[in-house]
C-alpha cells in the first residue's frame, strides 16, 4: 500500500471524523468526470451561492445614509460626501468601489435588505457568525442551515459544495455535509486514488461504523468524479474571489447537480484605517460578483442563479479615534441575480434611535433564509429555520 499521509487520508475518507459526519468529502482539480453529462441538474432549479464576509463589514459605509445629518455628525472624518456616493435615491447610496452592483441596482437585479440581524445581538466575531451559519440565535447547535437542509433533501455528495479546503459551519449537517472543493490542492497519485477506490466497497460483515467510513469513501469518489474536469482559474492568483465565482461559473454552465455553492471573503474588521481597507475590499467583492454574474447572463441556467451576501455584523454607528469602526449589530444584505426583486427591502434603521449605540435590526435574517429555501431551493423551510418565519418578496421568479 502506498504511504497516506494524514491530509490525503481526509481527502479520502469524505469524512469528518472528529464530528462523525458522513460524506464530507475533499476533491481536488485534476480528477476527471463528467457526472454532468449522466445526472445533470435539471433544467430551471434555483441555484444559492452564498457569500460570506468574514470580519464584520460596515454596511453603514456600504450602503450609505448619504442624507442623514447624524450620519455625518457620528463619523466627520470617516464619512462620504453627498458627491462622492452612488446615488440610488435621495437619501442613500451605495460606496463608490461598487459601480458594478449600482449597476445591477439600476437593471432590478441587486435586492438591499437593510436593518438585517437577530435578536440579543453578540459582538462577538465567533459567536455572531456562528448564528447566522446554524440560524440558531438562542442557543448553540451542531448543525448548519444549508447542513439541516442536506440532511432534509437525500444523500447526494454534490448537493453542496464549499469552494474552499475548510468547510464552513453553514455547511454541515447531522448526516451530511457539503463537499469541499479545494483549488489549491494537488491530486491524489494513481496507486493512492486505487487504494481509497478498494476502501469503498462494502462486505457484508461491516460493523455499522465501518459501513459509514465506506459510505465516506464512496461519497468522496462521486465528488472526485464530478468536478475533476473543471480548470483552474487563471484569476486565482490575482483575486480569491474571483477565482472562487470562476469555478462556480465553470460548475453551473457544466450542469453539475449541485444547488448550493459557499464562497467567502475576509478582511473586513476594520477597526482602524477603515476607508481605505473596506474599498479595496468592496472593490474586489464587486467585481467578483458582476463578473460572475455577467459570466452567466447569456447561459440558459443564468436566470436561476441568486447570490446572498452578508456578513457577520455591521459596525457600531460612531467611528472610533483610530479612523475606523468597531463591532456593531445589524447590516444589509444583498442578494443579486435576475430573479431578485430589485430594490430596497425592509425598514432602515434609525442612526439616532440606538441600543447602546448601535442600530436595532429590522429583519431577522431568518426570514431571508426562509424565502432561498422555500423559493429557490424548493425546500421546507421549517425543518432549517423552525416556524414563525416568512418571505419577505425578495424574488420574482
Amino acid at each position: 500500500m502506498p504511504q497516506v499521509s494524514r491530509r490525503q487520508f481526509l481527502v479520502g475518507t469524505g469524512v469528518l471524523g472528529a464530528l462523525g459526519v458522513v460524506g464530507a468529502s475533499a476533491i481536488t482539480w485534476d480528477e476527471l468526470h463528467q457526472r454532468a453529462t449522466t445526472t445533470p441538474l435539471a433544467a430551471g432549479s434555483g441555484i444559492l451561492v452564498v457569500l460570506t464576509l468574514y470580519g464584520g463589514n460596515d454596511g453603514i459605509s456600504t450602503v450609505i445614509p448619504y442624507a442623514d445629518n447624524a450620519y455625518h455628525d457620528a463619523r466627520p472624518e470617516l464619512s462620504y460626501r453627498p458627491e462622492e456616493v452612488l446615488h440610488l435615491d435621495d437619501q442613500l447610496g451605495l460606496n463608490p468601489a461598487l459601480k458594478g452592483l449600482s449597476g445591477l441596482w439600476q437593471n432590478h437585479q441587486l435586492a438591499i435588505v437593510r436593518g438585517v440581524g437577530y435578536p440579543r445581538p453578540d459582538h462577538s466575531h465567533f459567536r455572531s457568525m456562528d448564528i447566522w451559519q446554524t440560524a440558531s440565535p438562542d442557543e448553540p447547535v451542531p448543525t448548519g442551515w444549508i447542513g439541516r437542509w442536506l440532511d432534509a433533501t437525500g444523500d447526494d455528495p454534490v448537493r453542496a459544495v464549499n469552494i474552499g479546503p475548510v468547510l464552513p459551519q453553514l455547511a454541515m449537517g447531522a448526516k451530511h455535509t457539503a463537499a469541499a472543493l479545494d483549488p489549491s490542492s494537488a491530486p491524489l497519485s494513481a496507486d493512492l486514488a486505487a487504494t481509497l477506490s478498494g476502501l469503498a466497497a462494502t462486505d457484508p460483515d461491516d460493523s455499522p461504523a465501518r459501513g459509514r467510513v465506506c459510505t465516506g469513501y464512496q461519497a468522496e469518489q462521486t465528488v472526485r468524479q464530478t468536478f475533476s474536469s473543471l480548470k483552474q482559474s487563471k484569476g486565482q492568483a490575482a483575486d480569491a474571489l474571483v477565482a472562487q465565482l470562476d469555478l462556480v461559473s465553470q460548475c453551473i454552465k457544466a450542469g453539475v447537480p449541485t444547488r448550493v455553492y459557499s464562497v467567502s471573503l475576509g478582511g473586513f474588521d476594520t477597526h482602524a484605517d477603515e476607508r481605505h481597507t473596506q474599498e479595496q475590499l468592496l472593490g474586489r467583492l464587486d467585481a467578483a460578483v458582476t463578473g460572475f454574474l455577467k459570466d452567466l447572463s447569456t447561459h440558459p441556467r443564468g436566470r436561476d442563479v441568486v447570490l446572498l451576501a452578508y456578513s457577520e455584523f455591521g459596525r457600531r454607528v460612531a467611528a472610533n479615534a483610530s479612523q475606523g469602526t468597531d463591532h456593531g449589530t445589524a447590516g444589509p444584505v444583498l442578494l443579486a441575480g435576475a430573479g431578485v426583486a430589485g430594490g430596497f427591502h425592509g425598514d432602515e434603521p434609525s442612526l439616532t434611535d440606538l441600543d447602546n449605540g448601535d442600530l436595532k435590526a429590522t429583519v431577522d435574517f431568518r426570514d431571508i433564509y426562509h424565502e432561498l429555501l422555500h423559493r429557490v431551493l424548493d425546500a421546507d423551510p421549517g425543518a432549517v429555520v423552525g416556524s414563525g418565519r416568512r418571505d419577505l418578496g425578495l424574488l420574482t421568479a
